[in-house]
């Protein structure tokens, strides 16, 4: 049982809900020490756990590719002259068409709405060096961070304004971290030591406003616990805490608790020592946000599988992770790739036996990736739907997004006898795994099919998901 005696700290009501806890900046800064801070742990007679910073220039890319016509470089911004308070909120504002004699500039990702121009820039040099030094990197046409200019049909529109209406808002964010925060001062009565991450969809820039939100309860000792052990204690525990509700212990190969915010329709998946799922969160989080496309692809491919029914993997069909994995496997592996293999450019910032404390901090030395590729939203979408429906091999190639490109599929347990193979980028087994079932693995192989042909015939979103339904459904959880 929790002690509910102490007067809770600096806790701020919800602007939407019943219940108090202390709000999140947007731009997270884990340099402060409060438990409020995100992912943050203090607690009294213990020694003080490395802090678990996070403060990032969002994701930028070094370029790998030859150079896109008509750039030039300009320099780079050190590591340390990066503010936060450098990055402007921006609006969603048409714009037109760069012609070659635009102006170039470096821009900064942020967790903004897609869509958004940057206004914090560093004007391009007007000259271009053949063999720059390392400290300069290629700049780009402000336009080209802006999805306006990757929305050239009626298809990219339709895809921008459902991404437009269901993705995680700021907001979102901020009220499941102050849960996250208060369950963390609550957990250590019984576990000093703990420290809770938010990790999944809601940190690596790819969820929903209807998204649940996954935590990691990581745990170190000499000994490590039993997961089933700790989740059972706790949710003897949470019974007693007047903020949740709904609390069911999940037996799985990875067990969860679940539970939902009271009063809300937040709901919650808590597992225990699970730090692959942190890893991976801040890699999909930097592939996220290295290009202003991936994460209304995503977005859009996600809400299409899931009407589809081929988005559960406790019904045999594919998790959202695999998915994931799927799509930037496609925009790795295009004509003129979208993305590079990040782990292979930057081993040393996702080395898979790195302080899961320093996890985070990785990311911050990527530079910026430019990719030659100027596909439109729409174009990007067919072109994935046609990739899985007509050119991939399920019988003979393991996805991997590690190495940017398809690996043959062995005899190993791992992959012999599995229908489809997609490989784990940090502990290298078949995330794809709950596809045990040839139904099930036909009916994902014909939903492609079947998506291709309507959307290839009519190049109408609507054609294959009601997504102006869905923007309905997702506007009702606000």
């Amino acid at each position: 049982m929790f002690h509910r005696n102490k007067t809770p700290t600096q806790r701020a009501a919800y602007s939407n809900g019943p219940n108090p806890s202390p709000r999140a900046p947007w731009y997270y800064d884990y340099h402060h020490g409060g438990l409020e801070a995100a992912n943050s742990a203090t607690f009294p007679n213990i020694e003080r756990l490395p802090p678990y910073e996070w403060n990032p220039p969002p994701s930028t890319f070094a370029a790998s590719p030859p150079h896109p016509a008509g750039l030039i470089r300009g320099r780079k911004r050190l590591h340390n002259e990066y503010s936060i308070h450098a990055v402007k909120r921006q609006r969603l504002n048409p714009l037109s068409q760069p012609s070659p004699a635009s102006s170039l500039r470096w821009a900064t990702h942020n967790d903004q709405a897609v869509g958004e121009s940057s206004r914090s820039a560093l004007v391009g040099f007007e000259h271009f060096q053949p063999n720059p030094p390392n400290t300069q990197v290629l700049t780009v046409p402000e336009n080209v961070m802006s999805i306006q200019y990757f929305v050239k049909d009626k298809l990219s529109g339709q895809m921008v304004e459902l991404f437009e209406a269901c993705q995680q808002q700021s907001s979102d964010l901020d009220r499941k971290e102050a849960c996250r925060a208060r369950l963390q001062e609550d957990i250590q009565q019984m576990f000093p030591a703990a420290r809770l991450y938010l990790t999944g969809s809601s940190m690596n820039g790819l969820g929903c406003r209807s998204s649940d939100a996954d935590l990691c309860l990581v745990i170190r000792g000499n000994k490590r616990p039993n997961p089933m052990d700790v989740l059972s204690r706790l949710q003897r525990a949470f019974r007693s805490l007047s903020y949740v509700e709904r609390i069911q212990l999940i037996r799985a190969k990875v067990p969860i608790l679940k539970f939902r915010e009271r009063g809300s329709f937040l709901e919650f998946d808590l597992n225990i020592n699970n730090t692959v799922g942190i890893r991976n969160t801040f890699l999909l989080r930097s592939y996220a946000y290295a290009d202003v496309r991936i994460r209304p692809l995503i977005l859009v491919i996600k809400k299409w599988a899931r009407h589809n029914q081929i988005n559960d993997a406790s019904k045999g069909t594919l998790s959202s992770y695999t998915l994931v994995l799927l799509v930037l496997h496609y925009l790795q592996t295009v004509r003129e790739p979208v993305l590079p293999s990040l782990q292979r450019a930057y081993p040393e910032c996702f080395d898979p036996f790195m302080d899961i404390d320093k996890v985070p901090e990785g990311p911050k030395n990527i530079h910026l990736y430019i990719s030659r590729n100027q596909s439109s939203l729409g174009e990007l979408l067919l072109g994935f739907l046609r990739y899985y429906a007509t050119q991939f091999s399920w019988d003979k190639q393991v996805i991997s997004v590690r190495e940017a490109t398809t690996l043959p599929k062995t005899n190993s347990k791992e992959w012999r006898n599995k229908f489809i193979c997609v490989e784990e980028p940090f502990e290298r087994n078949n995330v794809a795994r709950a596809v045990h079932e040839k139904i099930k693995f036909d009916a994902i192989k014909d939903r492609f099919s079947e998506s291709y042909r309507l959307l290839q015939g009519k190049k109408d979103l609507s054609s294959i998901l009601p997504f102006r339904t869905i923007i309905t459904k997702e506007s009702a959880t606000r």
